[in-house]
């Protein structure tokens, strides 16, 4: 569809005798990667995961995993794949995170072999660069709700070691998270 439309651009700067130089000066801030790509790679590796739902403050009992996660475009988008267990299932995940250069805000896309949904959120990195916050929304087929928001917070603690959080906002102020995976890098 991209490649469309940069062609019907073009073709009518062609005919109108746009400079078209100048036109791709201005387009290069948005389609090349920048610092919003960059800081992608605090994902980059293969990641030991603790998972563990989480309700009313309390953790549950920890499911092990494995994540990897590498370039699906060089420089652009990150695909992450994740293997473990879930409600003692096994369980598989993928993630596709970018920055959008047009947007200024970072994009995700989530799925997974618990359910048939694909989710999708996006937001910002803290000034701080120590966290990266999206909103987004999910369907709770148990309940038969449909559009909740929700907040998806990665703590970057170190190099070496992330947590991500899931936070159903409906529940209130306190005590909204539900899900918690913590990432310590494989040496």
């Amino acid at each position: 569809m991209r490649f469309a439309i940069v062609a019907m651009t073009m073709a009518l700067a062609a005919q109108d005798k746009v400079d078209m130089a100048a036109m791709m000066a201005k387009a290069k801030k948005f389609t090349e990667p920048g610092a919003g790509h960059k800081a992608l790679e605090k994902f980059l590796g293969t990641w030991t995961v603790d998972q563990r739902f989480v309700m009313a403050g309390k953790e549950g009992k920890p499911e092990m995993g494995e994540q990897k996660c590498d370039w699906a475009l060089t420089g652009r988008f990150i695909e992450c794949k994740l293997s473990g267990q879930m409600m003692g299932r096994p369980m598989e995940s993928r993630m596709i995170i970018g920055y959008d250069n047009f947007k200024m805000s970072y994009r995700m896309v989530t799925f997974n072999t618990i359910d048939t949904a694909m989710n999708t959120a996006e937001g910002d990195m803290t000034r701080d660069g120590k966290a990266l916050i999206m909103y987004g929304t999910l369907d709770e087929y148990l309940t038969g709700e449909h559009d909740k928001m929700v907040k998806y917070l990665w703590r970057f603690e170190s190099a070496d070691s992330h947590r991500f959080e899931v936070h159903d906002l409906p529940i209130g102020e306190q005590n909204t998270m539900v899900i918690l995976v913590r990432s310590t890098r494989k040496k």
